[in-house]
């Protein structure tokens, strides 16, 4: 191997790329047990996604985390991991550290103050510890000689039995977020699961966009299909198309040229209310008798959508089914989403047949563990992404 500017690599017990929330986890309890830890970040600072992330406060994990709220091309790789570290048990570290919390809702719990409280507990956890951490870190290649791994940076090379890749998925590249774990599990041989941007927003087409041109903005309570996947939250119109909790839901489950299907009233039996209103104010226009249900703008939209007559009266109740089927049922075709850019994370990565779902060492490299984002494993929205991180971070760091 040609040599880098340090001639005598530092040596560690553990390397760890990456010090994303998965990542500083690992660190913490592996430097703990009394193992040697050097974390490498190619960002300048550490724990940049858990920065940004509800909207400054961290939703940090979900009471109601369970198997079930996870995607996976093998769903049960998870149980292990989450049984043994779970969200009472970062609750519990989290009140070690005096952070006040609080439950938003749906099990998301949220710090009271600042995201940059669990960064903080982060890296004491690593201090605690004596693990070693450097930022801005370029890393030019990655080897195995005999039982070490060995890592050549711009700032010398380093040297550890056990090596850790946390380094996430490409989404929000902005954050330094790239592939760069995937490449390294390629490089010893290991199988990716295609990635794909994930909870996501979802893209309409020229036409769609000219339809809904004024929605954009507007919000809306609803239930969001697709196949088996149905998700009762808020719907956000935007000016490339559809975003909202709901959206960035099925959008893990949304392929290219299927559509979803919308319900814009939840729990409203639109068609009796229609007929009702044709009964008590037959003089009234399609888009006043809609206002009731959904906002003015969507009520002007789906009724000149109908180009059915001017007064209710003259509204056959063929017509009025399917009006109130455009409402409870809207069946729409998105061209695309907005890519890694803004996805919350990524689908696929590393295949989890790789791996030890208790220690997630590779099966065929020894000493190689791959946790958090860059594992084929994705949480749905509200903190089990998170919840993952720290679970999968544990769980190698008590091996490592």
């Amino acid at each position: 191997m040609t040599q880098g500017p340090n001639p005598k690599p530092d040596v560690h017990d553990v390397i760890i790329l990456g010090a994303g929330a998965a990542g500083l986890m690992c660190a913490g309890v592996a430097g703990q047990r009394g193992r040697s830890v050097l974390v490498l970040e190619q960002a300048r600072q550490p724990g940049e996604k858990i920065r940004i992330s509800g909207g400054g406060r961290c939703n940090f994990t979900n009471l109601h985390t369970a198997p079930a709220n996870f995607l996976s091309d093998n769903p049960r790789f998870c149980h292990s991991a989450l049984s043994s570290y779970s969200p009472q048990d970062f609750i519990a570290l989290v009140e070690q550290y005096g952070i006040a919390w609080h439950e938003k809702t749906r099990g998301q719990l949220f710090c009271d103050g600042s995201s940059r409280q669990i960064i903080d507990m982060l890296l004491e956890e690593l201090r605690k510890g004596r693990a070693q951490l450097r930022l801005g870190v370029r890393i030019f290649a990655i080897s195995k000689t005999g039982s070490d791994f060995i890592v050549v940076t711009d700032r010398g090379d380093f040297r550890a039995r056990s090596m850790v890749v946390a380094t996430g998925g490409p989404s929000i590249p902005k954050m330094g977020s790239s592939g760069f774990g995937y490449k390294v599990a390629e490089q010893f041989g290991l199988k990716i699961v295609p990635p794909r941007a994930a909870l996501v927003p979802l893209t309409f087409d020229a036409a769609l966009l000219e339809q809904f041109r004024e929605m954009s903005g507007v919000a809306v309570d609803a239930v969001v299909s697709c196949g088996k996947a149905r998700f009762d939250e808020a719907l956000l119109f935007t000016h490339r198309g559809l975003s909202g909790p709901a959206i960035l839901q099925i959008s893990s489950y949304w392929r290219d040229g299927q559509d979803i299907v919308i319900d814009m009233a939840p729990g409203t039996d639109v068609l009796a209310g229609l007929k009702q209103i044709r009964r008590e104010h037959p003089k009234q226009e399609m888009a006043t008798a809609l206002s009731g249900l959904v906002p003015k703008r969507l009520a002007r939209i789906i009724a000149d959508a109908a180009a059915g007559p001017a007064r209710l009266a003259d509204f056959s109740d063929k017509l009025l089914t399917k009006v109130a089927a455009d409402v409870t049922e809207w069946r729409v075709r998105p061209n695309g989403t907005e890519g890694y850019r803004t996805a919350e994370v990524t689908l696929g990565g590393v295949d989890t047949s790789e791996l030890s779902s208790k220690t997630f060492e590779s099966r065929s490299v020894p000493g190689l563990h791959f946790i958090g984002e860059v594992v084929d494993v994705t949480g749905h929205l509200g903190g089990f992404n998170f919840q993952w991180a720290w679970s999968s971070g544990v769980a190698a760091g008590r091996v490592v």
